[in-house]
């Protein structure tokens, strides 16, 4: 497996699928996570590289559950995607790309194109489409919701292009007589837009009670408006979790044509706060009461749930880190989100041969767990109503409003103070999800500029070309002055921050982002590295971000941003992050099979 894994150069995308399946036991897990002697010499591993090479070459293909017909090369982030999951149509998902998106960002579409889009379409429509996938219902919602959103209320650079207009002209009245009425009450909702009379989408009610209320919604989000609170709740109870779809893509009462535009539409609409409060808090209490873990700082990492492609993510090992000093982290993420679909926490720890199926309950213990200190919860298990829109994500291309409200989050709650740390890209967005934290009511909130719309800091410098606008290491954020929560305290009480990060001037080297480019493996790898204590980008991105995060806080001994700094590094350097992260791995496996009352 070593040249499978490690040919020379290091290439870390190419296993067999025909390799004969092993299973990771806890010896290969302890190999390759536990230094040598933890307390004793370190210089006795000269190159900790070499040696977590060396270490993950042993580790199987099927740590966890994983069957090699399901993910060929589980050390790759696209290859967690579900098989069973049916792709989209490509044409039309790369014209998606381009119109489902905001007022200014969107790409009007050539004649071109148009035409081929919706020749595309039509043919689908009519079981005439043999050389692609099909255009699933998700995506008929999606386009032709950006269509019609574009022309009753975009400005006019990002209007219909003359050369859609013409397609349009062409081909809609073919569509008209092809496609369900809930795709033609999205592309023509008064009957009006498309220059022919149709009656359909005036008079379109839906199917069931779930569709009626839908249509009701998209009557104002189609035409640029936006809902009240208790409107997009009830929409959502209405329609999640979505069953199992039909042929015709039709699910248990509800449209997923219908659905799907009522999620682009609401983003390129902007999404209110009220909206955004609607969907963050919407299923608290699918699960029942979230469990209180008995520690005295709690810290929720809101990472975007679609992953990294390209920089080393290190959150992961940051908790690890903070743990040592009792600052425990609850990580919340996904296994493959699109539409990034990049390198994920939970593919590290699954890959690692940690369980990645832990409910809110069992991620209270390993909080608790002295030996432990941080715990992972897998949105499928704390969310399954919200997560049950996987595929339908995939289809709409875009990110719906819940990439936002998902990052913000308490699936267990704590004794002790309570902080949400997470990351932004687009400008704008920072206040929303702050004004999220506060409606969550924990005592500090921070939001990140990071690289890949992530929440680490990076110690590189920034570049002279910089686009405009935020900068990556901007920061942004609130923290109580007492231990009253964000919903008790007033301005006076609580204080907000703004500032850009320079790592240079808390002593790092300046020095870019180590790029993982979806390697799940290389991930792993970096992050081991450094927590064996070599010095590197790695290990300063870890340190800054294990310091800063902290100070930025207010976390008890970070007042002082070099002794932050330097608590970080002794968790390193000592061995006791590494162990942190080993101990998670072997008591999440434990956790599973406890009885239910000792959990």
């Amino acid at each position: 497996m070593k040249s499978l894994l490690y040919p020379h150069p290091l290439s870390l995308t190419s296993i067999s699928s025909t390799a004969k399946p092993q299973h990771l036991t806890l010896s290969h897990t302890r190999t390759f996570l536990k230094l040598p002697a933890i307390h004793g010499d370190r210089s006795a591993v000269k190159n900790p590289a070499l040696t977590v090479r060396a270490s993950l070459d042993s580790v199987a293909v099927n740590q966890s559950g994983i069957s090699l017909p399901d993910a060929r090369n589980p050390t790759v982030s696209s290859s967690y995607r579900n098989s069973n999951l049916p792709k989209p149509n490509p044409t039309v998902l790369e014209a998606q790309t381009r119109v489902c998106t905001g007022p200014t960002q969107t790409k009007p579409l050539g004649e071109d194109q148009a035409m081929k889009v919706l020749d595309t379409i039509l043919r689908s429509a009519t079981g005439e489409l043999k050389d692609e996938e099909p255009v699933s219902k998700a995506q008929l919602g999606a386009f032709f919701a950006a269509m019609t959103i574009r022309a009753n209320c975009f400005p006019e650079a990002t209007q219909w292009s003359e050369g859609e207009t013409r397609a349009m002209d062409k081909y809609w009245p073919l569509l008209v007589r092809a496609l369900p009425p809930d795709v033609v009450f999205i592309a023509d909702p008064e009957g009006s837009l498309m220059g022919i009379g149709s009656s359909i989408g005036p008079q379109f009610v839906g199917n069931g009670t779930s569709d009626m209320r839908l249509v009701g919604a998209l009557r104002e989000v189609l035409a640029g408006g936006h809902l009240g609170y208790e409107e997009v709740q009830g929409v959502l109870k209405d329609v999640l979790p979505l069953k199992s779809t039909t042929e015709d893509g039709t699910s248990a009462g509800v449209s997923e044509s219908l659905l799907s535009a009522l999620l682009i539409g609401q983003r390129m609409n902007r999404e209110t706060d009220r909206e955004l409060k609607a969907y963050c808090l919407a299923f608290d209490d699918e699960l029942g009461e979230t469990p209180i873990a008995d520690v005295k700082s709690l810290t929720h990492y809101g990472e975007p749930y679609d992953g990294n492609t390209r920089f080393f993510r290190s959150t992961l090992f940051v908790a690890a880190v903070r743990s040592c000093y009792a600052e425990s982290s609850v990580l919340h993420g996904a296994e493959w989100m699109p539409p990034k679909g990049g390198v994920t926490e939970e593919q590290m720890l699954k890959f690692m041969g940690a369980d990645t199926s832990l409910t809110p309950s069992q991620a209270k213990v390993l909080l608790e767990d002295e030996d432990v200190g941080f715990a992972y919860i897998s949105h499928r298990e704390a969310r399954p109503s919200l997560y049950s829109l996987l595929k339908l994500r995939e289809h709409i291309k875009k990110r719906p409003p819940l990439a936002t409200s998902e990052k913000v989050q308490q699936f267990v709650k704590a004794r002790g103070k309570e902080a949400i740390v997470t990351g932004f890209y687009h400008e704008g967005y920072e206040d929303s999800l702050l004004m999220l934290m506060k409606r969550r009511g924990v005592h500090s909130g921070l939001v990140v500029k990071g690289e890949e719309g992530a929440l680490s800091m990076t110690t590189r410098l920034r570049s002279v070309n910089s686009s405009k606008g935020i900068p990556v290491n901007y920061c942004s954020g609130f923290r109580s002055l007492s231990m009253a929560s964000a919903c008790e305290v007033d301005g006076v009480s609580r204080q907000s921050f703004n500032l850009e990060v320079n790592a240079v001037d808390y002593g790092f080297e300046p020095t870019d982002t180590p790029r993982t480019d979806r390697s799940v493996l290389k991930n792993i790898e970096l992050g081991l590295t450094a927590l064996h204590g070599q010095k590197g980008p790695a290990y300063d991105r870890i340190v800054l971000n294990a310091g800063m995060v902290d100070h930025l806080l207010g976390c008890d001994g970070a007042e002082d941003i070099s002794v932050a700094l330097d608590r970080a590094r002794e968790a390193i350097d000592s061995g006791k992050a590494l162990e942190r992260l080993w101990n998670y791995i072997k008591v999440s496996k434990q956790v599973r099979h406890r009885p239910a009352m000792c959990v």
